[in-house]
C-alpha cells in the first residue's frame, strides 16, 4: 500500500535580508517528501538551515517561494490546517514554572480551542511518563520531565506529525535513551515524526531515512541503511605480541596507525582491498596476531564526507 506524504516541499527557498548586498540563503530550492508513520531525520551542521526549515512550518517564519504541503494541505492556502496537523517541540525548555503538567496541556487545548470533552490530557501525560507528576509545579520536574512535558504540549490538538527539533541537546546518557525510547513509542502508535539533530548516533539510532543538508542545500537523502552502506573506508584493530614496523612500499594506499607496542589499526578503501591482504601484509611483517576487530564506521563518516565536498 502506498503511503500517502505526511509533508512535501518543492523547491523551498529562503533568503534572508535581500536587499543587502550580501543575501544570506538559508534554504536553496529544497526538495523533499517524508511518509506517513516514518521517522525521518533532517541532519546538517548548526548554521545549515534546519531551524529556518522548522520555522517555516510553524508559521513563524515565511519563504521567499516554493511549495510546501503538510498532510495535503498546501502552506500556502491552508495555513490553519498546516498548523493543526503538525506539533512542534522546540529546542528550549520554555515553560511556566508555576503551572502543572496538566494545567499546562489544559491551558494550550483551550489555545486550540478544544473543546473540554474533546481533551485528552490524561492520555498525553501517560504516554510521556509524566501521570505522576501531573499536579506537580513545573519548576519541580527534572530536565528529561521538562522535555517530555514540550512533547505533550505539542501533541494537545492530537497532530499526525510531530516535529523535534534538536530534542536531546544538552541532555545526558540516560535521559537520552528515556526519550528515544518516548519518542520510538509514539512512532509505533502512528505519528510521524521529523527530527533535527547534529547528533549522528542520535539519527542512526532513530531514523528511517536521512536528508543531510549543509548551507541550505539538500546534499543527500536516503534510508540510513544506504547511508551507512556508502562508507568507503573500513578500519581494522589488531591486537598483536609486538608491532613491526611495514614496509610503506607495500601498502598501496592503505594507512595504518601504531597506537601502542602491542596495538595498530589498519584503515582502508573496502572497494580496492579484502581483510584477507590486510591480515596477511600484518603477518608478513612477522606480527603475532592475539585479537582482530573492525569498525564499521558510521554516520559521522558519512556527513563528513558528504559535507566536505
Amino acid at each position: 500500500m502506498n503511503k500517502k506524504n505526511a509533508l512535501k516541499v518543492e523547491k523551498l527557498t529562503k533568503i534572508y535580508s535581500q536587499n543587502s548586498p550580501n543575501n544570506i540563503v538559508a534554504l536553496n530550492n529544497l526538495n523533499l517528501e517524508v511518509k506517513e508513520g516514518e521517522i525521518f531525520g533532517l541532519l546538517g551542521p548548526n548554521g545549515a538551515g534546519k531551524t529556518t526549515f522548522l520555522n517555516i512550518l510553524a508559521g513563524t517564519v515565511s519563504k521567499n517561494y516554493g511549495k510546501v504541503e503538510v498532510w495535503g494541505y498546501d502552506l500556502d492556502t491552508k495555513p490553519r490546517q498546516v498548523r493543526s496537523s503538525i506539533g512542534i517541540v522546540p529546542q528550549e525548555v520554555n515553560l511556566d514554572a508555576f503551572f502543572s503538567p496538566r494545567k499546562l496541556l489544559e491551558l494550550q487545548a483551550g489555545l486550540y480551542g478544544i473543546p473540554k470533552k474533546d481533551r485528552i490530557t490524561n492520555a498525553i501525560l501517560k504516554m510521556v511518563s509524566l501521570e505522576e507528576q501531573a499536579d506537580a509545579y513545573a519548576r519541580s520536574l527534572s530536565g528529561g520531565m521538562k522535555r517530555r512535558l514540550l512533547i505533550a504540549k505539542a501533541m494537545v490538538h492530537r497532530p499526525p506529525i510531530l516535529v523535534l527539533d534538536e530534542p536531546t541537546a544538552g541532555v545526558d546518557v540516560e535521559l537520552r535513551r528515556n526519550l528515544w525510547d518516548n519518542v520510538k513509542t509514539l512512532n509505533k502508535q502512528g505519528v510521524t515524526i521529523i527530527l533535527t539533530t547534529h547528533l549522528m548516533y542520535e539519527a542512526e539510532e532513530m531514523c528511517n531515512r536521512i536528508a543531510i543538508i549543509n548551507k541550505g542545500n539538500l546534499i543527500k537523502l536516503d534510508t540510513t541503511k544506504n547511508l551507512l552502506n556508502t562508507i568507503k573506508n573500513k578500519k581494522i584493530i589488531f591486537k598483536v605480541k609486538k608491532t613491526n614496523n611495514i614496509n610503506p612500499q607495500n601498502l598501496n594506499g592503505i594507512k595504518i596507525t601504531y597506537v601502542s607496542n602491542n596495538e595498530l589499526t589498519v584503515s582502508y578503501d573496502r572497494e580496492k582491498h579484502k581483510i584477507d591482504e590486510i591480515i596477511n601484509k600484518v603477518r608478513d611483517a612477522g606480527m603475532e596476531i592475539s585479537d582482530i576487530s573492525t569498525d564499521e564506521g558510521n554516520l559521522e563518516d558519512v556527513f563528513i564526507d558528504l559535507t566536505k565536498n
